[in-house]
């Protein structure tokens, strides 16, 4: 029987027995192991039993549960002697119970690392701070009554330590260290930062003087969010004295006597983070100088921090842009290169993305008996979605072109491969056509596509099989689609597009439209297909202007010599 042993925590040594499929870790009493810790989620973690193998899983507490040290996402299957650590409490997990006792477990012979929670407390920080410093930002600088010589110090120090790196880790360490070095009497500092307006406020950096020092670093989520949407520092000469802190645990479990905490302020007057020092030592109490010292140290760390964040962004951005770059020529690679080469025919094909990822594909995929199927298709959505739907299409139309002698068939064939993959939010549109050079026809089928339009030699226009067009591939298991067969004489075009194409839109707002297409295809062309084509794209080009292009856009024009 599998088991949870207390290592670190209430009652070191107890075992707690995994005996259901599911087994609920949490503050609640209803929770299967009940752990009465305020720093605790009401329902913090679960561990599940799935073919005989166990596997822990955080359920969006506020603190997080950790595995060997590392902050677990999702689930994570769990080993004999793996330590699973809920805020102060460690545990060891065995699939039989120890037959050892909990101090010889690997949790007692690896140390644990360094871990800081935010804990919410009911501390109203204006009854507890004895002085308070505004930080007022604006093109002169900050305000702060410093003596000259110890701000000074006080930045040379910081500078220095500061110097030559944008890694916002090594920056944060380096903040650490000239804050122990300038505060001698600190036994703990820490930083912690908000990535965006919207995000969590996270811990960064922790730093204990003491090397004996708890593991787990509380920090006040009261004090911080006052500190930051104040912008002022606080200082408190006697915190763990003050009775005043009795609910603050953060306060009171590590008997802070003295504190001081900055808010971090960027260049655009935003607070970013705080940093805070405390000391446990009564004889060393913070004075209103320290927290000015702080204030100003903290102007320069924010210089910093903010410089480190834009550069792990930009380091991030060119990351992804990398991959889109990748991705779009692995996207590009499942569409021809080029035109096909079919005796008596001639083939002329546009496609541009909206962005480097796109929905639109097309494709020429030849068939046995001398044909060849000319297919074009629009997946709903747009970006990285749309174009790993496609990645999947190019293989099954391959695969239902090949196995269906029709294409209203293979069309079938398509859609019932497509409702299986799963995209149950996603749709795709798809107009199919099947060039048979012996009979010298067309057959056509279409899922909700906009029909193709055949352009005779004389500069009649027709669209193709609009009597016959199905739903689009994705939306009904038992869909069927027709088809229809048109001769293809001498001098004939067939044009195939995407709503790219007709949606195009100018800078009032106005589309290009269907009729001003087929007003393109009505003219005269003198040098066969790739002349429709290209009048076809240089009209909208006229059209849109310097408007940025809005959709994908897929273009096919193919002909009877």
């Amino acid at each position: 029987m599998a088991v949870l042993q207390v290592h670190k925590g209430t009652n070191p040594g107890q075992l707690y027995r995994l005996d259901g499929d599911i087994c609920v870790l949490g503050r609640h009493p209803d929770c299967d192991v009940v752990l009465d810790i305020g720093a605790v989620s009401r329902q913090h973690a679960r561990i599940v039993r799935v073919d005989g193998e166990y596997f822990v899983e955080d359920l969006h507490s506020r603190n997080g549960t950790f595995v060997n040290g590392e902050q677990i996402q999702g689930r994570y299957r769990l080993a004999d002697d793996d330590r699973v650590k809920i805020c102060d409490l460690l545990f060891t997990f065995h699939h039989e119970s120890p037959t050892r006792p909990a101090a010889d477990s690997k949790a007692r012979r690896t140390p644990e690392p360094e871990i800081a929670m935010l804990v919410d407390d009911e501390m109203a920080i204006s009854s507890t701070v004895i002085s308070k410093l505004d930080v007022l930002s604006s093109e002169s600088g900050l305000r702060v009554a410093v003596r000259p010589e110890v701000k000074l110090n006080a930045m040379i120090e910081i500078t220095q330590c500061l110097g030559g790196t944008l890694d916002l880790d090594v920056v944060l360490n380096k903040i650490l260290d000239g804050l122990f070095k300038i505060f001698a009497q600190a036994d703990r500092g820490f930083i912690v930062l908000r990535a965006s307006p919207q995000a969590p406020i996270v811990p960064r950096a922790v730093r204990h003087r003491r090397e004996s020092a708890d593991a787990v670093v509380r920090i006040s989520r009261t004090i911080v969010n006052q500190v930051m949407s104040a912008k002022a520092a606080v200082l408190s000469a006697d915190a763990a004295s003050d009775e005043r802190f009795d609910m603050s645990q953060s306060i009171a479990d590590f008997q802070i006597r003295s504190m001081i905490c900055a808010p971090l302020i960027d260049s655009s007057g935003t607070a970013i983070g705080v940093m805070q020092v405390d000391t446990l030592d009564h004889r060393a109490r913070f004075q209103q100088e320290d927290l000015g010292v702080l204030v100003s140290i903290a102007s320069l760390a924010a210089v910093a921090i903010e410089m480190a964040q834009m550069h792990e962004k930009a380091i991030q951005q060119e990351r992804i842009q990398r991959d889109l770059e990748l991705a779009h020529r692995v996207q590009r690679g499942f569409m021809p290169s080029s035109p096909p080469t079919l005796a008596g025919y001639s083939f002329f094909d546009f496609y541009e993305p909206a962005s480097q990822l796109g929905g639109d594909y097309y494709d020429y995929v030849f068939l046995p008996g001398g044909r060849l199927a000319v297919v074009l298709a629009d997946v709903s959505g747009k970006g990285i979605p749309a174009a790993l739907i496609t990645a999947k299409l190019s293989t099954e139309v391959h695969h239902s072109l090949l196995s269906e002698v029709e294409p209203s068939l293979a069309m079938a064939r398509l859609n019932l491969a497509f409702i299986s993959s799963g995209w149950e939010d996603r749709f795709i549109t798809l107009a199919l056509a099947v060039v048979d050079t012996a009979a010298q026809t067309v057959t056509v089928a279409n899922a909700g596509h906009m029909p193709p339009v055949l352009r005779r030699g004389d500069g009649r226009l027709q669209a193709i099989g609009e009597e016959i067009s199905g739903v689009p591939l994705g939306v009904a298991q038992d869909s069927a689609y027709g088809q229809t067969a048109i001769a293809l004489g001498g001098g004939d075009c067939l044009t195939m597009y995407t709503d790219g194409i007709s949606e195009a839109m100018d800078a009032g707002g106005q589309c290009y439209g269907i009729a001003r297409l087929w007003g393109q295809l009505g003219q005269t062309s003198g040098n066969g297909v790739t002349d429709v084509g290209r009048r076809i794209l240089d009209d909208v080009r006229r059209f849109v202007g310097q408007q940025p292009q809005s959709d994908d856009m897929c273009l096919i024009c193919f002909g009877h010599l």
